[in-house]
């Protein structure tokens, strides 16, 4: 891979993955499924999982004319398009029963679970990308390993 540009479809991967690794440090002897299991119910959680993340981030980015601004390009329709069908993807994968994460046996509930694993993948997805981009030092959590 050539590039070191992060896809504009990894913000918000980047975002959740950075924020699992601060709880993950602020907590070194948790595992990274304690660390994802404290990162739901955050405000960073919250915030992704309303849609509010991409909503701010639409709203800088039409400011801005759709320019990039590190870049300085303009970001095509074509990815606008798919970073609103992420935020709704977003919305329907992480939704959570506030209190109802886990059942009396401690498993959680299943609409728990697929917020949990659709977490795992993002980091995956990213890790994967800082493996391919040669960017290791943005490695943390190890998962794909």
């Amino acid at each position: 891979m050539q590039s070191k540009d992060r896809p504009y479809m990894l913000f918000v991967a980047e975002k959740i993955y950075f924020e699992i690794s601060k709880i993950k440090k602020s907590n070194p002897d948790f595992s990274n499924i304690d660390a994802i299991d404290s990162f739901i119910g955050s405000k960073t959680y919250e915030k992704i999982s309303s849609g509010k993340f991409h909503d701010e981030w639409f709203k800088e980015l039409e400011k801005n004319k759709f320019i990039d601004q590190i870049t300085k390009k303009k970001i095509p329709e074509e990815t606008i398009s798919l970073l609103k069908i992420q935020k709704d993807m977003i919305v329907k994968q992480l939704f959570k029963f506030p209190k109802l994460y886990y059942t009396k046996s401690h498993f959680p509930l299943e609409i728990s679970q697929q917020a949990f694993n659709n977490l795992w993948r993002m980091c995956e997805s990213y890790e994967l990308w800082c493996k391919e981009s040669k960017q290791k030092d943005l490695i943390f959590l190890n998962i794909i390993d």
